[in-house]
């Protein structure tokens, strides 16, 4: 059987997916579990599960630090999750990837300008319209900005970040698993998307536990 290899994004620890399928509350709780069996499918399975360094370790290490998890988590991060810098130049990608993210890049900042022009003209004649109510000048601006900002950036966020690769870390998940022929582990809508573009296994990280757990469970079953 062909050795089983995973690339881990930091949501494949820290999601709140994650958690609520694991049944715990706390980032230290969720990350102990996937740790604890990560360590046992590499002991009893030669099953190795890598992560991008330093981008996506870093990433990750900073969100459990915050979080206050304790040393041990971090002491079982550092061993039995492989570290390891995709060589980015010798690793080949078809050109037409390259293409197909640019055109969607650029598909993506054309819906961000038009985005940015509707909100323009809305809180112009929002702003028209109250100032014939007669409302205060200062908290007419405050009240029409605070409004056309919050909505602006939410939409702004889904019309370039949503189902793309917006970083490093996540551009480097992808090489690595590339370079090691491995399944990719995450919860972020760009990397399944430009995972299933590359030809490369895909695993949801609320089913990630699950997965390592079955395959446990028949080792056990051996030595009964």
């Amino acid at each position: 059987m062909k050795k089983q290899r995973f690339c881990l994004d930091t949501t494949a620890i820290t999601d709140s997916e994650v958690r609520k399928s694991l049944n715990v509350s706390t980032i230290t709780e969720c990350a102990e579990k996937i740790l604890d069996l990560i360590a046992q499918s590499r002991i009893y399975l030669d099953i190795s599960c890598h992560i991008p360094y330093p981008s996506v370790y870093n990433e990750l290490i900073g969100f459990l630090k915050r979080e206050g998890c304790p040393e041990e988590i971090i002491i079982k991060v550092d061993t039995w999750l492989v570290k390891k810098t995709p060589n980015r130049y010798e690793i080949k990608l078809p050109a037409e990837i390259l293409y197909e993210y640019i055109k969607d890049l650029r598909e993506r900042i054309n819906k961000g300008m038009r985005l940015s022009e509707s909100a323009m003209y809305e809180t112009a004649e929002e702003m028209y319209n109250l100032a014939r109510e007669g409302d205060e000048k200062r908290e007419l601006i405050n009240t029409v900005l605070s409004k056309t900002v919050n909505t602006f950036r939410s939409k702004y966020r889904n019309a370039l970040r949503t189902g793309t690769l917006d970083s490093a870390p996540d551009l480097d998940v992808l090489l690595l698993a590339k370079e090691l022929d491995a399944a990719v582990v995450a919860s972020d809508e760009g990397i399944e998307k430009w995972a299933q573009r590359l030809g490369l296994r895909f695993v949801k990280a609320k089913d990630f536990p699950f997965i390592l757990k079955e395959y446990l469970s028949y080792v056990k079953k051996e030595y009964r």
